[in-house]
Parts: C-alpha cells; structure tokens; sequence
C-alpha cells in the first residue's frame, strides 16, 4: 500500500496519477489526511498526558516524606485520572490507526508516468513484436482438438475427477509440460535465480500482503476448514519469504525463481474465448521474483522482460509486447509488460506472462526493508515478478503452430527435455 508519508508530501500528484488508473482517490486521501491528523493529535494529547503522569507519580514519594498528606493523596487522584484518560486514548489510537489502515488499503499503487490513459486492453501499446506468424493449411485444428486427436489433452476426464477448467494431461502431453517446467526453471536457474519449492496455500497475512486481498479475494480458493487459501501465483508465497524482514542494500537484488500449480477461480469467465486452454482454474508456471533497490528497480524490470522475451524466441513462438494502460494495470502494480503469443489456427493472441514493477507498495504492506552500509536508517525496496512462464497458453500455441501432416514439431530448444522430436 502507498505509505502515509507519500500521500501527505504528494496528495495531489496521488489523485492526479491515480486517475490514470480510471481512479478517483479524491475523497479516500481526504478521508486519510483527516484520519491522519486526528491520529497524530490523539499521539501528542497521550504523550502529554504520560509525560504530566511520570512527574506526578515522582512527585507522590517526595510529598508523602514532606508530609504534605493531602497534596500526596491530591496527586494520587490526579495520576489514577491520568490513567484513565490514557487509556481511553490508547483505545482511541487504536480505533484510529485501524480506520486510517482500512482506508490506506483501498488505493490502488499509483502507476508509473509513463502509463498511459486507457480503459481496457484496447489501450494497451504494443512495445515490440518477434517472430513469424506461420501459415496453415485450411483444415488446421485448434489445440483442444489437436489435444484429443493425439491423446494429449482430456478435458472430458477432467470434468470427471473435478469440473470444467480442470484438464488432465496424457502421454507426450504430460511429458510436454514436464519438459516446460524443466525447461523455464533451468532458465531462470542461469540467469541467476535461486530456485525455491514453495507451499501451495499461504495464510492471509501472506495473501494480504502482496495486495491478494483485500482486491482478489473472490479470485482465489479458500479451504473452509483451515484458514488458507490456494495460491493464484508463486508470487504469493515467494514473496512472502521476505515478509517482516531488514536486508542488507549488498543483499540486493535477491532473486528467486519457483515453480508451482496455481489455482484461480476465474470468476465471471466464459464463451467461446475461454475454451480448451485459453482459461482454466489450475495450471503450472514457473515465476521469477526480485526484491530491488528502489533506484534500480526499472533497470530490473527491462532485464525480466528481457528474459522472458528470451524464453519465447527459444520456443519459436511469434510474440507481442504490450505495455498496460492504466486501466487495465493491476491494483498493486506501478507498471506492467504482458506479453502474447499468436495461436495460429484459433488466429488470436494469448497472454501468457505479465512482468509488473509494484516499487514499495507489497513491501510496505510486508514492512520489507533494507538498509544502506554504514546506516541505522531502513527504506522500503521494490518488489517486481514475472511469469516466466505460464504453460496453458504456451501449449495451446506450441501444438497449434507446429502442426504439420506427419505429427506436431517440437521446437529445438525443447527436445533435450522432451526426448522427441515430433508428436504423432
């Protein structure tokens, strides 16, 4: 979330760059300054009153050995008043420091200047584009069909064993996405991620504190036993390994990368857009997380894009890089890169990766810090992830691009991992 002291040194440049994101924040920082205002005076008013209460008890002793009986017990009273009014102050504080909370968490993170004004992904700018679009024969099938034909992909069986948006993967499917995850994580791994293994439910203090929630919470899959919910993204827990932690400024960057199921309710989605793979409610990919320097965490982001751009050239895919307008920029994020890839026979682009630089507002919901050498002081650093990749959609590409009459190819840089060259 955006610190106090943002708003108070920037409250119009907050409600003017928080427009981009087709939010009005006008009334909320209002709402903030004044609840900030009475929380600092009910501060002041109790450190009066504790330091009159310190004097007044010291006084107590002094005037019991003067035997000044009645201005002893006079001050006994006085501190005993003190006590409670104090008290009722801290109760106040607390009441207030709680509002002013509730308050910060519904402003989304102020986008980047160079966002520009949008209201949906028809507003996006495409940044740059790679690649060939292949040419089909006419009777070329979408992914879901191919996925049947060559008992890659069992939609049916997944409806079975849970519900639609399940799917089941078989034989050199299976094998496929066991080769992606290998493949994207041995990637990452050489441009110097550290591979963690991450649970797959986190608490709501970890869902809370990379902006799941308040925002997402309809998004995500809650056990009704247990108070965790399913992770939407390795982002969640890989993140939160650094929650409520102070880091040395040579630490930085820190760099994981993590591979994991994720599941999304993905409410409200449906029509012929969200068939076969296009969207489904679990799936795997491999995410790559930095915790940066705030001075350069815009550097860090270009080198994510880069890398991930990397990872689809290796897979011959044709691909598009869109910067997000401001409304359809995440709530947490200050700047965001999606990336697409054409899927030829369906004739579409597909999102398979968003890399997004949140600057402090995850860390100061997680009180993530670092610290200069040689300072007592701490600032809040930049948190930035990317998925590197999402397989779905990368799939659905890969077997609709590459079909040909004898089976499906498989790229070059994938057949060290699969063990074939075609599927057939």
């Amino acid at each position: 979330m955006l610190t106090l002291k943002q708003i108070r040194e920037n409250s119009e440049e907050v409600i003017r760059r928080l427009k981009v994101k087709n939010f009005d924040a006008e009334e909320i920082v209002g709402r903030i300054l004044a609840t900030d205002e009475r929380r600092r005076a009910i501060q002041t008013e109790t450190d009066s009153k504790q330091s009159e209460l310190n004097r007044r008890s010291k006084e107590i002793g002094a005037l019991f050995k003067e035997k000044k009986i009645d201005e002893a017990n006079a001050a006994r009273e006085a501190v005993a008043r003190l006590k409670e009014e104090i008290k009722t102050l801290h109760n106040e504080l607390h009441e207030t420091e709680e509002k002013l909370n509730e308050l910060l968490v519904t402003l989304p993170n102020v986008p980047h200047p160079s966002v520009p004004p949008g209201n949906s992904d028809e507003d996006n700018v495409i940044v740059r584009e790679g690649g060939e679009i292949p040419g089909l024969p006419g009777e070329a099938l979408p992914h879901w069909d191919l996925g049947k034909k060559h008992a890659l992909i069992d939609f049916d069986l997944g409806n079975k064993l849970t519900g639609a948006g399940f799917p089941v993967f078989t034989g050199q499917g299976a094998r496929l996405v066991r080769a992606l995850i290998s493949f994207f994580l041995d990637e990452a791994v050489r441009a110097g991620y550290r591979e963690v293994l991450p649970p797959l439910m986190v608490n709501e203090a970890s869902a809370y504190a990379t902006g799941q929630l308040p925002d997402k919470e309809g998004q995500m899959y809650q056990l009704s036993t247990d108070p965790y919910y399913l992770i939407p993204t390795a982002e969640v827990p890989v993140t939160n390994i650094y929650r409520d932690v102070i880091l040395d400024a040579e630490e930085l960057p820190v760099k994981n990368t993590a591979y994991t199921p994720c599941f999304r309710r993905e409410a409200g989605s449906y029509g012929k857009d969200v068939r076969g793979l296009n969207r489904v409610h679990q799936f795997d990919k491999v995410e790559i997380v930095q915790i940066q320097h705030p001075d350069r965490s815009y550097d860090t982001l270009e080198e994510m894009v880069k890398h991930v751009e990397g990872l689809v050239q290796k897979l011959e895919l044709p691909y598009r890089i869109v910067q997000l307008c401001g409304g359809d920029l995440s709530f947490t994020s200050a700047l965001t890169y999606d990336f697409e890839v054409y899927a030829a026979a369906q004739k579409k682009w597909l999102e398979v990766s968003s890399v997004s630089n949140f600057e402090s507002y995850q860390a100061n919901r997680m009180k993530l810090r670092f610290r200069e050498k040689g300072s007592k002081k701490t600032r809040l650093a930049h948190t930035l992830n990317g998925s590197a990749l999402a397989l779905p959609r990368i799939i659905a590409a890969l077997l609709e691009n590459n079909q040909t009459p004898e089976g499906i190819r498989i790229p070059a840089a994938l057949v060290p991992y699969t063990g074939f060259e075609m599927i057939s």
